[in-house]
Formats: C-alpha cells, structure tokens, sequence
C-alpha cells in the first residue's frame, strides 16, 4: 500500500501548489440565479420580505439556514440547491455522487471501491394567509456497496446481515434517506409553528446529518461518532412539531428508534416509540448553536431488550470571506447512555476552508468512549479511542450546473494499550475519490 500513500500525499501536494497558482487568476461565468448554485445574501432579501421563495421552509428567516430535517446551519451557509419555478411551486434538485477507492490499513483494515452520496429534490408552495407547504425526498446509492458497507476503522453500529454487527465498517445508507413532508404557518411577524412528518425522516436531534453540514460535507468518509451525534437521520416514522421566534426555535419528535434493519432497500416499520427535544439559537447570520435530548426505544436489532439515552450539544461557525472564500468549523458534544449503564462519551472538530469555488481544505478530529471495538464487538470493556482526517478536493466545472471534483484524505486512528495488538498499533487509512455534484 505503498503506492497508495504516497498518490494520497500527490494528491494534497498538487493541491495546494495549484491552490497557490489558481487564487488569483480564476474566472467565475455568470450563472442564471433561477438554475444555479449561489451564496445567499441575507441583506438582499431580509426574512418575510422580497421573494418568498427565499424564507425558510419553517419560518420567516432566511432560506439558507435549513439544512437536514428540521436541523438549521448558520444563515451565512452556501445555499447548494438550485431551483426553478413551476407556478405556485418552486422546485430543487441537487446530486452529490463520489466514486471512493478506500484503503485502511492493519489486521483489522480492508480496501475497497465504492460509490455513496445522494439525490435530494424538494417542493414547497406559500399559501395565502402565510403557510407554507415542503415536499422533500432524498435518495442514497449506498445500497450498491453491498450489505458490509465500507472499511472504516474505529466505526461500529448496526448490522450486516441480521446476525452480526458491524465492526471497523460504515454501514450503507438506506435508498430512501428521506421522505418528509412539513407545513409551516405564520401565526406573527416574528412566529411560526411547523409540523414535519417523515417515513423515513430526521427527528429534532443533533445537528445537521453530516453529509450536510458545511463543515464537514466534502468529505465522502462518515465519522466515527456517528452514533452519538446523528445516526437518527434515517428514522422510519418521524412526527416533529415545533415553535420558531425570531432566532430561536424549539420542537419535539416522536419517532422510531430502532436504527434500520440490514434490508436496505425497504420500508422499516414505524413504531413512534421515542422522544426527543431540541432548542436551537442562530444568535448572527455566521453562528448556530444547538442541545437536544433523545431517548430511543430499542435501538439495536440483535439487541432489541436495549434502551439509550442521547445528548448533543453543537456550535456551527461560518465566516463568508472576501473574494469567495469562506471556512466553516463545527463543534460537537455528546453522550450516550444505555440500560447497562454504562456512560460514553464523543466529541468532534471539523473545518473546511475554501479559499475560492475550486478548492476545498477539509478535517476532522474525533474522540469517542466505546464498548463495541473488542472481538466479540459489543459488551467489551469501554475504551478511548481518537481519529484525524485532513483531505482536500479540487472541483472543476463541466457545464453552468454541473461541477466534477478530484479529491482525497488521510486519517491517523488512535487506539490504548489493550486493543493495539489486535489494530496493529495505531493503524492510518486513506481514500482517494472522485466526485460529481449537480444543481437543478
């Protein structure tokens, strides 16, 4: 895997040597705001004024502050969908697809060439009297990486093939990630209430999924604290009401817990057994900040007599530069605790730094407490383990709306003392990819 380091370590060198030649010499074409990719201006449009196709699909606030579910990002976020107007309908589309070559090395590590990503489109109507109506579905090729998912050193959750669970793997999203309604009504100048309802859906926990949030999305590795902070984003049954004033917002869900069986394909059975709570503050356009609560019914499928208590609590920073750059950064806390009593406890960094529409820098540092790493993968004693990934990608355009992007990534996994003989010491990993993004 020699060859594979030092193509990794190509890759990051060219970028940044082209980073310093491109900086000052790129040309962005003009593109029709009504079918592009654009950064939304919130003095341009304030909330509840000018089009309403600006506003967000909960309240009277920018439109750039939805992220995934009901979740927000800070209202400076690049707004990715394009979008068009059919009548009273205004409709968005974007694709996100990275073909991934992965290599983790170690005893424990594997190698292998998949394709994971996602089709998002969405519709939504304003309705005299101030409601507003959203339609939206996503859609995953994960499937198509097979039931193993794909190496994924430190990772662990959920099951394979119904029998075992999934160590030092990242299991495949389902093909349906969202199908979700919400209907929001103006009730003053500065309030609204909204209900959302998916199948599958996101309830109100955490903060955005993290293929959503800005500070992370580039990356096409999901992080090892996906099941403290947002591994509820695919959830069969979802109902959430909330209560949006101004900057704030506080909603409730009912939802189901248990995470999505091993038919990936499918439609799980709702079961609206689990409630969760989550108070979100955009204090300025640059900043979001959430803490949500969960407790989830039965959580594991081959360990369904067991119950788990979350809590996350996150800040979101981004900082529109001048020229087109911008550098987001994420921080988030969390906690689980399970009927066995037994507390553990995560904690993640990311920032991406874009010094124009090109380039894109990229990290992540995570800590998590586990039980699930040791052989037998579940009920081991609780270990600390930690990861860093850095990577890069550089995007090119194809057409006014079409974008391909060449990127890759190195992580350094730590592990303690008792489970270095079995991981080899402190093993790295690597994955090189390429990328196609598209805006309708």
């Amino acid at each position: 895997m020699t060859g594979l380091r030092i193509l990794c370590a190509s890759v990051a060198l060219a970028a940044a040597s082209g980073n310093a030649l491109a900086h000052d010499h790129r040309a962005e074409p003009a593109k029709p705001e009504a079918q592009s990719e654009h950064k939304h201006d919130p003095d341009a449009h304030p909330p509840g004024h000018g089009m309403t196709s600006m506003t967000g699909v909960l309240g009277g606030y920018p439109m750039a502050r939805d992220a995934s579910g009901t979740a927000w990002q800070p209202d400076s976020s690049e707004h990715m969908m394009g979008h068009v107007m059919s009548g009273a309908w205004m409709l968005m589309g974007h694709v996100t697809l990275n073909g991934v070559y992965d290599w983790q090395d170690g005893p424990r590590g594997d190698e292998k060439a998949f394709v994971n990503g996602m089709i998002m489109g969405s519709a939504r109507r304003s309705f005299d009297g101030g409601g507003t109506l959203s339609l939206r579905a996503m859609l995953s090729p994960d499937l198509f990486m097979g039931r193993g998912g794909y190496p994924l050193l430190l990772a662990a959750g959920e099951t394979a093939n119904g029998i075992t669970t999934l160590v030092d793997r990242q299991h495949p999203h389902d093909l349906f990630m969202e199908l979700a309604a919400s209907f929001s009504q103006t009730v003053s100048e500065s309030d609204s209430l909204f209900l959302y309802v998916g199948y599958p859906g996101e309830p109100a926990f955490g903060p955005p999924a993290f293929m959503h949030r800005v500070s992370i999305m580039d990356s096409p590795e999901a992080p090892i604290t996906h099941h403290w902070f947002d591994s509820t984003h695919i959830t069969f049954g979802v109902l959430t009401a909330g209560w949006v004033h101004e900057a704030w917002k506080a909603e409730v869900s009912i939802f189901t817990g248990r995470e999505p069986d091993e038919e990936r394909h499918n439609f799980d059975e709702a079961k609206f057994d689990s409630p969760s709570v989550r108070i979100s503050w955009n204090p300025d356009a640059n900043w979001s900040l959430q803490v949500s609560w969960a407790d989830l019914h039965s959580v594991e499928q081959l360990e369904p007599e067991g119950d788990e208590t979350r809590w996350s609590a996150s800040a979101i920073y981004n900082l529109p530069l001048a020229d087109g750059a911008s550098w987001a950064t994420t921080l988030i806390l969390g906690a689980r605790d399970s009927t066995e009593g037994e507390g553990q406890f995560a904690l993640a960094l990311e920032s991406a730094y874009s010094p124009d529409r090109d380039w894109t820098f990229f990290g992540r540092g995570e800590i998590i407490e586990t039980n699930e790493l040791g052989e037998g993968g579940h009920h081991g004693p609780v270990e600390t383990v930690a990861k860093i990934s850095l990577g890069v990608v550089r995007d090119f355009d194809v057409t006014d709306n079409v974008r391909l992007g060449i990127g890759g990534l190195y992580s350094v996994n730590f592990v303690p003392d008792a489970l270095e003989p079995s991981y080899g010491g402190d093993p790295d990993g690597a994955m090189v990819f390429v990328r196609l993004t598209a805006a309708s």
